[in-house]
């Protein structure tokens, strides 16, 4: 028996550890739902998962949007019947110190690698609550504590 079997995941991020932790999720048994931004990621994610017969709906999402994770987590629900496990690692990384760096892309930084992971609590903690529970993974990298 696989580790995820029957278990619906959904990941933030469609590159890097996000897209690495959606193949291992997948490997497990798990059905996928990924929202990425980048649409190019996104379709070769899809087509990687689909030639792999992995059950998988990936999304073109903007993660700091509330509207968006919202219909993105009910599509998901929709499609696979609930969620299970989130994990949370779709993350800006501007450069620039607290001078150089001008409020907008703070703001952006902030809505994105924090901002998101309230959003996929709020709207996908009561489906896990629905299947008796879930796991919620918040990643983060290096680039927190180096203060770039």
């Amino acid at each position: 028996m696989k580790d995820f079997d029957g278990k619906i995941a959904l990941v933030t991020g469609t590159t890097g550890i996000g897209l690495a932790s959606a193949r291992r999720l997948a490997a497990g048994g798990a059905a996928i739902v990924a929202l990425g931004i980048d649409e190019s990621a996104n379709a070769a994610m899809q087509d990687e998962f689909d030639r792999n017969g992995a059950a998988a709906l990936v999304a073109t999402v903007d993660v700091s949007v509330p509207d968006q994770v919202a219909q993105a987590i009910a599509a998901g629900v929709g499609r696979f019947g609930g969620l299970d496990v989130i994990v949370n690692s779709a993350a800006v990384h501007p450069y620039g110190t607290a001078t150089s760096t001008d409020f907008e892309t703070w703001n952006r930084a902030m809505s994105v690698n924090v901002g998101s992971i309230y959003l996929t609590a709020h709207y996908g903690i009561p489906e896990m609550i629905r299947r008796g529970g879930g796991a919620i993974v918040n990643v983060a990298s290096v680039q927190g504590p180096a203060c770039q």
